[in-house]
């Protein structure tokens, strides 16, 4: 294992929903130092890609790799090697294995989701599977959600999982690129997040269980890479890429339409208007955006005992400016954010909080790494 001391750097780069001034600009040369140090402990490396991850009861954690593996490491920093009868995923682009989640019950039935793009005739899907782990290999593994319909392209997966205090499972897709008119239609998974129970069945209190994707628990959406339970207000919080800006973070309400492509902060990656309108009645605002994108993924709120001082703040990996961001949160509302980490250059794909109150970030690479961050003494 690896240590380094790293400074904190300290950004306000918050753009508020609803405010009328623009949106004010991602510093990425920001360099204000803080007082506060942390550790960065490096606990494995030679992951292909990691994207995300999870803690078993144990300590030990599962990890993804995106061409297709899943691997456990354990408290004592041993890498395994990819767990055994994990199903064929399309691994092209963006896509691949990609979220993973441990049942609410696991010490009671050992079972794992996962979610990752499925192949099949016309191209490909987000799906999750759920399967019981035995060792190094996963058993009764099981499809149990597939978005509809396949599309050949290898983007906009979405695929991040969270389940919430009555043990049903939250799941975001994307608009897959080049569908994103799609994403204000509830008759097809396109830019949705979506609610199911364990074995795959659909919620009785679902808003569309009349509609085509009876699944569907919100809309107007992106491609989103973020998910999390609040852990005092059980309240589900979700964070997409936007175009060219207009990254989002967004508190779910059931039914709700995201806006997605009809109100955007972003523009074309070519620099065309996609929308010249930001609100629009019937349709929600984000919390925050940010304008530059900071390509978010991953997302968490940090609860506890190493950082005391942060409990209730939102954590989010940045992509694009390779750090990680943590956002001080008052009673649901943004404040000041931080970033960490930057100096290393490196992708953060997933964040996590551990059993233990340290912060583990994935790192996305060929060469990908598990990070620890604890407080320095």
């Amino acid at each position: 294992m690896t240590r380094t001391m790293i400074n904190v750097l300290s950004v306000c780069t918050l753009t508020l929903a609803g405010a009328t001034q623009p949106a004010f600009s991602q510093q990425a040369d920001a360099k204000t130092p803080t007082d506060e140090n942390l550790v960065v402990t490096e606990l494995a490396q030679g992951l292909v890609h990691p994207w995300g991850m999870t803690f078993l009861p144990n300590g030990d954690m599962l990890i993804t790799e995106r061409e297709g593996g899943i691997r456990r490491l354990s408290q004592s920093g041993e890498l395994s090697p990819r767990l055994s009868n994990v199903p064929e995923v399309e691994a092209n682009n963006q896509g691949g294995m990609l979220d993973i989640a441990i049942d609410p019950e696991f010490e009671a039935n050992n079972t794992v989701y996962f979610c990752f793009s499925q192949p099949g005739e016309g191209g490909s899907s987000s799906s999750v599977a759920k399967a019981t782990l035995s060792g190094n290999a996963l058993a009764n593994v099981e499809t149990i959600f597939s978005a509809a319909p396949l599309i050949d392209n290898g983007f906009h997966f979405g695929c991040r999982l969270a389940f919430d205090a009555n043990k049903q499972l939250f799941i975001t897709l994307g608009d897959r690129y080049k569908y994103m008119k799609e994403a204000q239609n509830t008759d097809n998974h396109f830019g949705t997040i979506v609610r199911i129970n364990r074995d795959g069945s659909v919620p009785s209190d679902n808003p569309f269980t009349d509609g085509k994707a009876p699944e569907i628990y919100s809309y107007g959406h992106r491609n989103v890479q973020g998910i999390t339970i609040h852990p005092e207000t059980g309240e589900v919080w979700a964070m997409e890429h936007g175009p060219k800006g207009g990254d989002e973070v967004n508190l779910l309400s059931k039914g709700a339409n995201y806006g997605w492509p009809v109100i955007t902060y972003g523009i074309d990656y070519s620099g065309d208007i996609i929308s010249d309108k930001t609100h629009m009645d019937g349709m929600e605002q984000p919390v925050l955006y940010w304008d530059p994108s900071i390509a978010p993924s991953g997302m968490t709120f940090y609860q506890g005992d190493l950082f005391p001082q942060w409990n209730g703040d939102l954590l989010v990996g940045s992509l694009k400016f390779t750090h990680l961001r943590r956002i001080e949160m008052d009673g649901g509302k943004p404040g000041e954010q931080h970033e960490y980490v930057r100096d290393n250059q490196a992708r953060i794909r997933d964040v996590e909080v551990g059993p233990n109150g340290a912060i583990y970030l994935l790192t996305d690479a060929t060469n990908g790494k598990v990070l620890k961050l604890t407080p320095a003494k």
